[in-house]
């Protein structure tokens, strides 16, 4: 059996490395071969996770970066189609949500090759995101529907996937998190930046509706630095919302910490002792969700409702206002901390146990 693994931007790498680790571990016989198509090309943002996590150097890297949504899934998908003639795998193993993702799903789609999607099902409800077109699409045309939590499962059904093709496996991102606790223990990065347990706000920003729109970045800094006036804030700042800082001369308080990209073991670190964490990223909800770490997400919707229904997380409409009240709030009143089922690191386990059945 030969399983052809896809991953992109940074979020990939936490969901393939326990899937690859689970296949070692389950069946000798198994090929696999990894692809880097290249979408996250900074070495904070890609090659330091793959030493961490212990992920195999790429069989194939397809060099992809940067252009516009529809000129990087184009240039994967040329790029792609050799890779998979060449491999001719029984599985393409695709996750998350990225360009890439949908990429080379429609390629192998296209060719024959049976394709499994590691957290499908999740759904904003939001098509100005080019990542619910992504998961849309690629749910769509996929032979196997890995699911996250039963609210994912609920949204395929809704769309009429027959429920053969589903299956509710876990969060796989939390088996990464949960191999990793003893190096994440062991991360210097409080003693590095001063800051002790419980005493620190971690921020991070990087949406385009966020830090592309110059009143709602400038709105949002401002609201960052008065919460700082309570707490120290930490801010590792992604190189988009760092070129949109400078770009728009937008003041950062003293107490607020710009710091650059971390590695998986360090931002793991910096979430877990954090009183409050700021963000609009996805994975981070449900981070905070397993770490029991209040999270205020800045974004109208999240595609990890389960995240607000059973986690940590609060949802805040994006603006200076309505964070600082939301910020206020979880002062006195903190969300009850509560974890999901199946987010127990074995989802890697049961994926494994699916596809291996499958032949």
């Amino acid at each position: 059996m030969k399983i052809l693994s896809v991953v992109g931007a940074r979020p990939n790498f936490m969901k393939i490395a326990p899937i690859m680790r689970a296949f070692r571990e389950a069946a000798a016989d198994v090929q696999q071969v990894l692809v880097h198509t290249g979408q996250h090309f900074d070495e904070k943002m890609s090659d330091v996770f793959f030493q961490e996590l212990e992920l195999p150097q790429p069989d194939e890297h397809l060099g992809v970066s940067g252009g516009t949504h529809a000129v990087q899934t184009a240039k994967i998908m040329i790029e792609f189609e050799p890779v998979l003639d060449r491999h001719r795998p029984d599985w393409l193993v695709v996750v998350g949500d990225v360009n890439s993702t949908l990429a080379c799903s429609l390629v192998a789609s296209k060719k024959g090759v049976p394709v499994a999607h590691v957290e499908a099902g999740l759904r904003s409800r939001d098509n100005t995101m080019p990542e619910e077109i992504n998961r849309k699409v690629t749910d769509a045309i996929s032979d196997l529907l890995l699911t996250p939590s039963p609210d994912a499962d609920k949204n395929l059904i809704a769309e009429g996937v027959e429920r053969e093709r589903i299956q509710c496996v876990g969060n796989v991102m939390i088996d990464s998190l949960i191999a990793a606790l003893p190096k994440i223990d062991q991360s210097s990065i409080l003693e590095n930046l001063e800051l002790s347990a419980g005493g620190y706000v971690l921020a991070t920003l990087h949406r385009p509706s966020n830090v592309d729109d110059s009143r709602m970045l400038h709105e949002l800094v401002e609201a960052i630095n008065e919460v700082s006036e309570t707490l120290p804030v930490v801010f590792p700042v992604h190189p988009r919302t760092r070129q949109r800082l400078h770009a728009e001369g937008i003041h950062v308080a003293g107490n607020v910490n710009l710091i650059g990209p971390q590695g998986y073991f360090d931002f793991m670190r910096l979430m877990r002792s954090a009183a409050v964490v700021i963000t609009d990223s996805g994975g981070v909800q449900e981070e905070t969700t397993y770490f029991g770490v209040t999270c205020l997400t800045v974004r109208p919707n999240t595609e990890r409702p389960i995240t607000i229904e059973q986690g940590t997380n609060r949802l805040v409409q994006p603006g200076k206002a309505t964070l600082l009240s939301a910020w206020r709030d979880v002062q006195t009143t903190p969300p009850p901390k509560r974890c999901p089922a199946l987010w127990d690191g074995k989802a890697s386990a049961r994926i494994v146990s699916r596809l291996l059945a499958s032949c």
